[in-house]
């Protein structure tokens, strides 16, 4: 998923923004859906999609921060998931790095 936001340490960083990019890896009992076909047998994406939109929005000084608040809201919005992953990607941080792709990145494990 890709945002334009207004994360970061520096106050110009948080006014002038950035682009993001997260990947959301989610753990989630599958089981009836292989055989029912029914989205009430799984989960959401579209509303996987609104919590992330929706945290991205807010502006945070940490990477850490968004995917906290992420995770707190897909653990609350859907009880069953049993963890994931999440990378929250800045793409183009305001330092000079000599990183293939540019980005710096936070990975959380839950």
């Amino acid at each position: 998923m890709r945002f334009y936001a207004y994360h970061g340490v520096m106050e110009q960083e948080r006014r002038v923004g950035n682009e993001f990019e997260v990947t959301l890896e989610v753990y989630y009992p599958f089981e009836n859906a292989l055989k029912s076909d029914e989205l009430e047998d799984t989960l959401n994406y579209a509303a996987l999609y609104a919590i992330v939109e929706r945290e991205m929005s807010e502006p945070s000084k940490l990477l850490e921060r968004v995917a906290g608040r992420i995770i707190e809201a897909i653990n609350k919005e859907f009880p069953a998931v049993r963890g994931g992953n999440i990378k929250i990607s800045k793409l183009h941080p305001p330092f000079k790095s000599d990183m293939p792709n540019g980005a710096a990145a936070v990975v959380v494990k839950w």
